[in-house]
């Protein structure tokens, strides 16, 4: 399906919804991959998180909303941290996961894992997940 990417969709109320949110310059990004080759769950997303910056920058937030990547993202840093220009992707995952839920779209909510299998997780996992539902 053709996109039409013009500067009222680029400049439009995703782009600036998502620089208000997470603070960060969608075009500090200079699509180097760093993020994408040192993100430990990279090989459970099914768009890397290099394309995710992309799509943001292109204000394409449908293609966003229907991929898992901005939900298994972790937040662990280690794209932020490897970044050469200093661009902090958590923030902009976080800030992608803040306007779905705003949405009421979500892939798991906490309820929906077995009480057996809540005993097995990370508790900073279980702690990242119920936080999307706080903010």
């Amino acid at each position: 399906m053709p996109v039409t990417i013009s500067s009222a969709r680029t400049a439009g109320g995703f782009v600036k919804k998502i620089k208000e949110l997470s603070g960060e310059n969608l075009h500090l990004c200079y699509q180097c991959g760093t993020c994408s080759g040192g993100c430990p769950a990279a090989s459970h997303m099914d768009l890397s998180p290099r394309q995710i910056i992309h799509l943001a920058r292109l204000g394409l937030d449908e293609d966003i909303a229907g991929c898992r990547t901005v939900w298994v993202c972790a937040s662990c840093l280690a794209c932020t941290v490897a970044c050469p220009r200093g661009f902090d992707l958590s923030r902009l995952m976080e800030a992608i996961r803040q306007l779905a839920l705003r949405k009421r779209a979500d892939h798991v909510g906490p309820e929906d894992i077995p009480p057996e299998k809540r005993r097995e997780l990370p508790q900073i996992a279980m702690v990242s997940g119920l936080r999307k539902f706080s903010g």
